[in-house]
């Protein structure tokens, strides 16, 4: 029975596992981690992790031909194949600090690796890493080999939380770089082996290392980019009068544009978009391209005036001045159907009104209280990190509060802000919650979920971005 290990039971780790177990019956999967908690909950009836299908997934297969382990070392040594998804964090001071990869956790799997090993080895790339990062882990696996041969590949995965599950039965492309050897070739079809049990084999897309590893960076970048594209326009939309839905629609019916991700937003989030930007940017600068690096900052740029604009435009409406009120936040995940908040613009649009002194009324149905105020608690990129190594938070943020649902978010809150596009945000009763509220009454749709027209009939003030604006608010303009 062939034998594959996973370093690492995070979001890329454990879904991906458990689907090549649930597709490969005949391959014996394991998934490790050094953190006993996330282990724990793996092999519990609640999963680290909130992902439609997931569940189902796991429970047919654990125990089969899937388990879940902090026994690291020993699955690695068993293994033929071995999947590395580690954190690659930025950096968060030395060279390249706030933009560089950080490759300590990748570095220490690898020497690992080559300590445990007893027969050949196939190391795959699972986690999104820098160009060249193979040719370091090869280094570091050749000079520790003691006669071993590994051989590296780069398997980047194109998982959207959310979807993840779908998007692993069912992938756009499956893509595996690898050394143009005799060798390096047949760990490829080694491992292209293992997806056709279920991927289409013209959607297995075999590449050299440096293409694979660039091409996952690309493709976050692109993706990005069309969000700030649109969050660009948006801001243009309400300067003039357009509604930036209509302006969306119009441009996604060109065929070589497409309508996907042109939905104006209060920003993007998690875990790859700002970290893939970065690491690009690094190496950009690192390869004599500035011009080429300053264009990618942008993405990042127009996202973070994004978020910084919509906190602007609440603050002002409000009097200019959101101090001691309390403004009910619905949603803290960056995205619907997920509890990730990693990079949520959540984060920075509560923190925005926390530095007005405002008094937070937090509601989502799949994060946590304690995961919120971590969160809020936390450094820039401090969540990247594992947990065991993230800062000690003995205090929560005292001027949030989390609550169970939206009705108890809103009650006596002299605003309202939607920062996740939750299904439920869509039909809520805004009747009795307008009832409960401070009059005026503000609504600031940061996902464009609602109607705007029918809150406005019910009496609230409404700012929905990149559209039309209230009276109230163009006679109140956001401050940059």
């Amino acid at each position: 029975m062939v034998k594959i290990c996973c370093i690492g039971a995070g979001y890329v780790g454990g879904p991906t596992m458990a689907v090549i177990a649930l597709k490969c019956p005949s391959i014996e999967v394991a998934v490790v981690d050094i953190s006993v908690a996330r282990i724990t909950a793996w092999n519990s009836d609640e999963l680290p992790i909130y992902e439609p299908g997931l569940d189902d997934v796991v429970k047919q297969c654990r125990g089969k031909n899937l388990f879940f382990s902090t026994e690291v070392e020993k699955h690695v040594s068993e293994a033929d194949i071995i999947f590395v998804s580690v954190n690659t964090p930025t950096k968060t001071r030395g060279l390249g600090a706030g933009k560089a990869a950080d490759l300590t956790y990748w570095e220490s799997a690898a020497r690992m690796i080559a300590d445990v090993s007893k027969n050949d080895k196939i190391v795959v790339e699972k986690s999104t890493v820098p160009v060249k990062t193979a040719e370091a882990i090869e280094k570091i696996l050749t000079h520790n080999c003691k006669g071993i041969n590994f051989q590296i590949l780069s398997n980047p995965e194109f998982l959207a939380e959310g979807t993840a599950i779908q998007d692993l039965f069912h992938p756009d492309r499956v893509l595996i770089g690898g050394r143009d050897t005799p060798e390096g070739q047949k760990a490829i079809q080694t491992l292209k082996k293992v997806y056709a049990h279920w991927v289409p084999e013209d959607r297995i897309i075999c590449t050299n290392l440096w293409s694979a590893e660039l091409s996952k960076l690309a493709a976050n970048a692109f993706l990005a980019q069309r969000i700030s594209s649109v969050n660009a326009m948006s801001a243009l939309c309400e300067a003039t009068g357009a509604d930036v839905t209509q302006v969306s629609n119009a441009v996604g019916k060109d065929s070589r544009i497409g309508p996907k991700f042109l939905n104006a937003s209060v920003g993007f989030g998690g875990s790859c978009f700002q970290k893939d930007i970065l690491n690009l940017v690094y190496i950009c600068e690192c390869n004599g391209l500035p011009e080429v690096a300053n264009y990618w900052k942008q993405v990042i740029k127009v996202n973070d005036y994004q978020k910084s604009r919509f906190v602007n435009r609440m603050v002002s409406s409000m009097f200019n001045t959101v101090s001691g009120k309390k403004i009910a936040i619905l949603g803290f995940a960056f995205k619907k159907d997920t509890g990730d908040t990693r990079e949520t613009p959540a984060i920075d649009v509560c923190k925005g009104l926390l530095g007005d002194n405002a008094h937070l009324s937090i509601y989502d149905p799949q994060v946590t209280q304690e995961q919120i105020q971590r969160d809020l608690s936390m450094e820039k990129f401090d969540w990247d990190h594992p947990t065991h190594l993230q800062p000690v938070i003995p205090y929560g943020v005292k001027q949030v509060n989390v609550v169970s649902d939206a009705h108890e978010a809103t009650k006596d809150a002299h605003g309202l802000c939607i920062l996740t596009e939750w299904d439920e945000f869509k039909t809520l009763d805004f009747k009795r919650i307008y009832d409960n509220m401070q009059k005026p009454a503000f609504v600031f749709d940061g996902r464009n979920v609602v109607d705007a027209s029918k809150l406005r009939e019910i009496g609230f003030i409404v700012y929905t971005i990149g559209k039309p604006l209230d009276a109230w608010l163009k006679d109140m303009p956001a401050v940059a």
